[in-house]
C-alpha cells in the first residue's frame, strides 16, 4: 500500500517564523491528522537576571523581554512593584502611561494587520499598514525619545512629561488614524478574498477558549468579555467607562475564527484613539514622580517588604509580573513573568488539527504570537535540595485543591 501519511517538521529556525519554535505535523493529502508544537527555544533567563539587580535596573530589563510589547512589561512592572512598596504615581503620570500603553496597542495591532495580509499572500497590503504605522512609530518617539524599548516608565510615575508639541502631535495623529482606521476596516473587512481566507480558520469556539484559557484578542473574538483595563481598571483606565471589544456587540454573533479577531484589532485601534483623546481632554496637571531621586526610591525599596502582582491588557492579551521584596536589597528578590502568548499557543495544537497545510500561517499568526515573550522556567527545589518534576507539583496540587473542597464543604 503507498504510503499516505507524511511528517513535517517545521522549525525551531525555520524561514516561516520570525522567532524559534517547533510544530511537527502528520498530514495526509491537505490534511493535518496529528501536530505537537514544542516551545522553550527562545528562553534567556531574564527574570533570574532581575532578581540580581535595582529594581531600576529591573525595569528596563523587563523591556528587553520583547521589542513589540517594550510598554506593557514595564506597565505590568511599575504597577505590581508600586502596590508591592506602597508608592502611588500621581494623576498626571497615571494618565500619561495610559497614553503610552494605547500607543503601543496602535502599532502593535497594524503590525499584525500586515503580517496576516503577508502571510495569505497580500504584500502590497504589508506595505501599505506597515506605512500606516510610521505615524504613531514617530509620535512614540517624539515624546520618548525612542521608536522601540523608551525607557519611559518609572516606579511611581514616568520619566518624561508631555509637551504642548506633543499634545498637539497626538490630536493630529488621532486624526489621521480615524481616517486610516476606517479606510482599513474597508480594505480588510469588505475584500472579499480576505474574508474567503479567513472565515471559518482558526476557529475557536467560546467553550474552547475557556478550556485552554486564552487571553487578549483571541478571547474576545471567541466573544468573551474579558480585558484587564474593563475587570481590574488602573491608572486613567478607572476613570473611563471601558467595554471589551468582542465581534457580538459589532455585527450580532461571535465566530471566534482569523476574521473575527481582525475586527476585534481593527475595532481596538479605534477604542485606543477614544482613550488617548480622553487623557488629552482631562490631562491633570502636577508633577510626574512620586519620588523623583531616584536614590531615595532605591532605599525605600530596600527597606520595605511586599509583595503584589501587576497586570495590565497588552495588544496580545494579559501581562502579568508578580513581585516580592523582602526588605534586604533594593531590588526584587522574586520576579516572576507570564505573557498572553504563554496562554494563546495554546489553541494552536487543536486549531491545527483537521486544517489544511495552507492554513498553517493563518492559524500561527492569528494569536499575534511572540516567542521571547513566551518561554519562562520554573526551577522548584525541596529542602535537600532535589528537583521537584511536574508530575510531583501537578500531584500536590490536585491534593491541594481536594484539600480545599473538604474544608470549604464543596460536592462536585
Amino acid at each position: 500500500m503507498a504510503k499516505t501519511t507524511y511528517y513535517v517538521p517545521i522549525g525551531p529556525i525555520h524561514p516561516a517564523l520570525k522567532e524559534p519554535i517547533r510544530v511537527e505535523a502528520e498530514v495526509e493529502g491537505e490534511r493535518i491528522v496529528k501536530v505537537d508544537v514544542k516551545r522553550g527555544f527562545a528562553h534567556r533567563g531574564i527574570e533570574y537576571m532581575g532578581m540580581k539587580r535595582n529594581a531600576i535596573q529591573t525595569l528596563y530589563l523587563s523591556e528587553r523581554i520583547c521589542g513589540i510589547c517594550s510598554i506593557s512589561h514595564p506597565y505590568a512592572f511599575v504597577i505590581g512593584s508600586e502596590k508591592a512598596l506602597g508608592i502611588e504615581a500621581p494623576p498626571r503620570a497615571q494618565y500619561i502611561r495610559t497614553i503610552i500603553a494605547e500607543l503601543e496597542r496602535i502599532h502593535s495591532h497594524i503590525l499584525w494587520l500586515g503580517v496576516i495580509a503577508h502571510e495569505i499572500g497580500f504584500d502590497p497590503l504589508l506595505f501599505w499598514t506597515w506605512k500606516g504605522r510610521e505615524k504613531v512609530l514617530d509620535v512614540l518617539e517624539a515624546i520618548t525619545g525612542n521608536r522601540i524599548n523608551y525607557s519611559m516608565y518609572m516606579i511611581g510615575g514616568v520619566r518624561r512629561d508631555l509637551k504642548e508639541s506633543h499634545i498637539k502631535a497626538l490630536r493630529e495623529m488621532i486624526t489621521y488614524y480615524w481616517e486610516f482606521t476606517e479606510h482599513m476596516k474597508e480594505v480588510f473587512l469588505s475584500d472579499p478574498v480576505y474574508k474567503a481566507r479567513t472565515r471559518g480558520v482558526a476557529q475557536l469556539s467560546k467553550e474552547m477558549a475557556l478550556k485552554l484559557n486564552v487571553v487578549g484578542p483571541t478571547a474576545r473574538a471567541a466573544g468573551l468579555r474579558m480585558d484587564i483595563r474593563q475587570d481590574i481598571p488602573y491608572d486613567a483606565y478607572a476613570d473611563m467607562d471601558i467595554k471589551a471589544v468582542v465581534p457580538q456587540d459589532i455585527v450580532g454573533e461571535a465566530r471566534g475564527d482569523a476574521y473575527d479577531i481582525t475586527m476585534v484589532r481593527l475595532y481596538e485601534i479605534e477604542q485606543s484613539l477614544d482613550i488617548i483623546e480622553f487623557c488629552l481632554d482631562n490631562l491633570p496637571e502636577g508633577k510626574i514622580l512620586a519620588i523623583p531621586n531616584y536614590v531615595a526610591l532605591l532605599n525605600k525599596i530596600k527597606k520595605t517588604e511586599g509583595e503584589a502582582i501587576g497586570a495590565h491588557e497588552a495588544p496580545r492579551g494579559e501581562v502579568i509580573h508578580y513581585f516580592k521584596y523582602d526588605g534586604t536589597r533594593d531590588g526584587p528578590a522574586v520576579w516572576k513573568v507570564i505573557a498572553p502568548s504563554y496562554n494563546n499557543i495554546n489553541s494552536w495544537a487543536p486549531l491545527l488539527l483537521g486544517a489544511e497545510v495552507a492554513d498553517i500561517p493563518v492559524v500561527v499568526a492569528y494569536i499575534d504570537p511572540c516567542m521571547c515573550c513566551n518561554d519562562r522556567v520554573a526551577v522548584v527545589k525541596d529542602s535537600s535540595g532535589r528537583i521537584l518534576d511536574y508530575s510531583y507539583l501537578h500531584r500536590k496540587a490536585v491534593e491541594k485543591t481536594k484539600k480545599l473542597e473538604k474544608e470549604l464543604g464543596v460536592r462536585r
